[in-house]
């Protein structure tokens, strides 16, 4: 009875610790069991060093899936390929993971978001090295599909040279362009190019242009005392603050409604002499022309007077000339 007991205790001891280490598994991964999940895999033309199975893929920093398979192509697709047509890519198949919304979400809408410009690069986790897939969207144009012949396994993301790729393949192709370049010729074109700026410098009259700028400054010197004497003068001050003054009394002046009303005014005074004017035109030149008279009468008499003034004043007329060959 008694060994049937340790056996009941064994065995419930045995049960637990099963069931304790199947929630911790539950727990640290196999949730990930029952998750909707759904394959893409893309391809590189280039090294993906630092890539490992297990590597996170992130959409713009946000986990979506991991690597799951990493292999050339040639061992995928192109094993009956004669090795000289072989792409040689390399095959990276990612799976998605997640809720059951998001993955729905990601593999109905994969396809267009790849017409769209969706691309797969390769990025480094911050300062560890540690490469992971990112996903984003760029220009379609500037980075197309790469071709194949084989009918892809899983659904087919195009693929973009990581930055760091393309840094590395500037680089290549400068030092490629440098050692194309005749180092030889370009430093005797400076050497020439030095030897000819020191034999034209040695050719200026040095002397010359010390003394001419030191003329230039001399002058510029007696220039510049001469208006900060002109500046510490009192009227200066004076005359700007009259200035200030007449700016501000002509500011009040153009400010006062009367100015406006003066002025419409003197428009309506205008209009008015202008219609008065244009409706006695005939009138206007008569008496312009009994003004002349008047003026020549004026100015006889005033002649008058200067050579007869007492007789102008006190006299009769003046006696009538006697003209040739009448008699009185």
């Amino acid at each position: 009875m008694e060994e049937n007991k340790r056996y009941v205790r064994l065995g419930i001891f045995v049960f637990s610790t099963l069931l304790l280490v199947a929630v911790i598994v539950f727990i640290l991964g196999g949730r990930a069991l029952f998750q909707s999940t759904f394959m893409f895999e893309t391809y590189f033309n280039g090294s993906v060093a630092g890539l490992d199975v297990g590597a996170p893929a992130k959409f713009r920093g946000v986990p979506v899936g991991q690597v799951t398979e990493i292999l050339t192509s040639s061992a995928a697709y192109e094993s009956k390929v004669p090795i000289n047509k072989r792409r040689a890519y390399i095959v990276v198949r990612v799976k998605v993971s997640g809720s059951n919304a998001q993955v729905k979400e990601w593999k109905g809408e994969l396809a267009e978001l790849a017409q769209l410009g969706m691309r797969v690069q390769t990025q480094l986790a911050g300062i560890t090295g540690q490469q992971y897939l990112s996903l984003d969207r760029l220009d379609p144009r500037a980075y197309p599909p790469l071709p194949f012949e084989w009918k892809p396994k899983y659904f087919y993301l195009p693929s973009a040279p990581s930055l760091a790729g393309e840094i590395v393949a500037n680089a290549q192709e400068f030092l490629a362009h440098l050692n194309a370049t005749n180092i030889k010729e370009l430093v005797d074109s400076l050497n020439t190019l030095a030897v000819r700026l020191t034999t034209s410098v040695d050719a200026l009259e040095v002397s010359k242009l010390s003394s001419q700028t030191s003329a230039l400054l001399t002058s510029s010197h007696a220039t510049i005392e001469r208006l900060r004497l002109i500046l510490e003068k009192p009227e200066i001050d004076t005359t700007l603050r009259s200035l200030d003054s007449a700016t501000g009394h002509l500011d009040r002046l153009l400010a006062d409604p009367a100015l406006d009303q003066a002025v419409k005014s003197i428009d309506d005074l205008v209009q008015r002499l202008d219609a008065v004017v244009g409706d006695n035109q005939y009138d206007a030149r008569a008496t312009i022309q009994a003004l002349h008279a008047t003026a020549e009468n004026l100015r006889t008499l005033s002649e008058t007077l200067k050579r007869y003034p007492a007789g102008a004043l006190i006299s009769g007329p003046p006696e009538k000339l006697q003209l040739p060959g009448k008699s009185p």
